[in-house]
C-alpha cells in the first residue's frame, strides 16, 4: 500500500514537468516557433504577440477562439491554418508551457 501511494506521490509531483516539456515539444512540432520565436519572445513580425509568460487559461482561450472562428481579425488569419492540427489537450499543454517562461 505505501508503495502504490509512493508513486502515485511521485506521478502527480512529476506531472508539471511532463506538461511543461510537452508543451515546449508541441510548440515546435506545431510551428508556433516560425511566427512567435522559438523562446516566445521575440515574434517574427512586431504586430505578433509575445507569449512567454502569458497567463494559461487566457492563451488557451485565444487558440480555442481562433481555432473555432469565434476571433476572427487580421492577426488569426495565419494561426487559422494551422489550429486545426492542434487538439484541446495539446492546447492546454502549450498554454501551460508559454506560462511557465519568463
Amino acid at each position: 500500500m505505501k508503495l502504490i501511494v509512493s508513486l502515485l506521490l511521485a506521478a502527480t509531483v512529476s506531472a508539471p514537468a511532463f506538461a511543461a516539456l510537452d508543451g515546449a515539444k508541441l510548440y515546435a512540432e506545431k510551428t508556433c516557433n516560425a511566427c512567435h520565436g522559438a523562446d516566445a519572445k521575440k515574434a517574427l513580425l512586431p504586430t505578433y504577440p509575445k507569449l512567454a509568460g502569458q497567463n494559461a487559461a487566457y492563451a488557451e482561450q485565444q487558440m480555442k477562439d481562433i481555432k473555432s472562428g469565434a476571433r476572427n481579425n487580421g492577426q488569426t488569419a495565419a494561426m487559422k491554418g494551422v489550429m486545426h492540427l492542434v487538439n484541446d489537450e495539446e492546447i492546454k499543454a502549450i498554454a501551460v508551457w508559454l506560462e511557465s517562461l519568463k
